[in-house]
């Protein structure tokens, strides 16, 4: 066992010995307002070859059929619930089973979903050598931007179109800069960063 992972396991037993009423109250908060699912599992994938369920709290009404990124397309279907937990990105502290179970762990690449993956075969191979995770480079630096752009999209396919072309390129270089100089020290701040960009105190 490397010292990373042993980092994510004893910060996520940590942190769910910490917040399991938070998480509890959360997942009533959602059955009673919203009604079931509570949860939202989302396939991706760690590696080229290997796909796994993402855990995440349900933010979206939900419908028969759901695939790809969400863009200005889903933007209807947030709940008033599911509002604040992507504000603070609550709806995320699911994935402490996800990192337990070894599919994730605290700072890496976000995991993407298949069809980027396939689309992109040569880029994804490289992004993915490391182990994706909750946060990182890509995450903190450019999620907002991805949001700006995805939000104006009307339809799956725009939205489609504006992730393949302008996220998923920008995204995978920022991630290969910080594998090429990762470190311990180097996670802990990019986590600490995602903490205070979260609740707001930068």
């Amino acid at each position: 066992m490397t010292a990373r992972r042993l980092m994510d396991i004893v910060l996520a037993l940590l942190l769910v010995a910490l917040l399991w009423p938070l998480i509890l109250g959360i997942a009533l908060l959602i059955l009673l307002r919203d009604g079931q699912p509570v949860l939202y599992l989302s396939e991706r994938m760690q590696s080229p070859e290997r796909a796994f369920q993402l855990w995440k709290f349900r933010t979206m009404a939900t419908v028969e059929q759901d695939s790809g990124v969400s863009g200005g397309d889903k933007a209807a279907r947030i709940t008033a619930t599911g509002r604040v937990l992507r504000r603070y990105r609550l709806d995320e502290l699911p994935q402490l089973w996800n990192i337990l179970r070894g599919d994730i762990g605290f700072v890496g690449p976000r995991p993407p979903l298949r069809r980027y993956v396939e689309r992109f075969p040569d880029l994804y191979a490289e992004v993915l050598r490391d182990r994706p995770g909750v946060t990182g480079l890509a995450t903190l630096a450019y999620h907002r931007t991805e949001e700006r752009l995805l939000s104006v999209c009307r339809s799956p396919e725009e939205t489609d179109a504006v992730y393949s072309r302008r996220c998923v390129p920008r995204k995978a270089r920022l991630d290969r800069i910080y594998a090429a100089q990762r470190t311990l020290c180097s996670d802990l701040r990019l986590m600490l960063a995602t903490v205070v960009r979260r609740v707001g105190l930068h």
